[in-house]
Order: structure tokens, then C-alpha cells, then sequence
């Protein structure tokens, strides 16, 4: 059985203050679409029919945010590829 530790040194897990800081700029430009959805709505989408939409997409944006701060990012794209082409 692996422990968590073992599983990051097999990721080869690495800190990166880069992506610290342009994961936190995601997560706010996210909570930022949270908080303001109603006016992008109305602005550049449908209106109210895309009210919950634009916050859907607000709430992802902050997940991936919170994914590349902890520089997490090319560990979830590598398992997509993997799940993709059968690497």
C-alpha cells in the first residue's frame, strides 16, 4: 500500500512559487465571475438564461485555479492524455 509521500516522489512533484501566484490570479478571476455574474451575463451572453452558466463556468475556473496553485496541473493533464491514448 503507498502512502501519500511515496505517491508525490512517484509523480515527481515539484513547488513552484510561479504557479502559486498564477493559480491564486485564476481562483480570483473565477470568484471574480462568481460575484459579477449577473452583469457578464447580461453583457456577453444571453441574459438570464445564461445566468447559471456564466457561474458554472465561474466555479470551474476557480477548481482549476485552486489546481494549478498547488502545481497539481501536469498531473491531472497527464492523466487525461494517459486516459485518452492508452499511454
Amino acid at each position: 500500500m503507498n502512502t501519500f509521500c511515496d505517491i508525490i516522489v512517484v509523480m515527481d512533484y515539484s513547488f513552484s512559487i510561479g504557479w502559486l501566484f498564477g493559480g491564486i490570479a485564476i481562483a480570483v478571476a473565477g470568484g471574480l465571475i462568481v460575484i459579477f455574474y449577473k452583469q457578464i451575463a447580461d453583457n456577453l451572453a444571453n441574459g438570464v438564461s445564461s445566468y447559471d452558466h456564466v457561474k458554472l463556468f465561474g466555479v470551474i475556473t476557480i477548481i482549476v485555479g485552486l489546481i494549478c496553485t498547488a502545481n497539481l496541473h501536469t498531473f491531472v493533464l497527464g492523466w487525461l492524455v494517459s486516459l485518452i491514448f492508452g499511454r
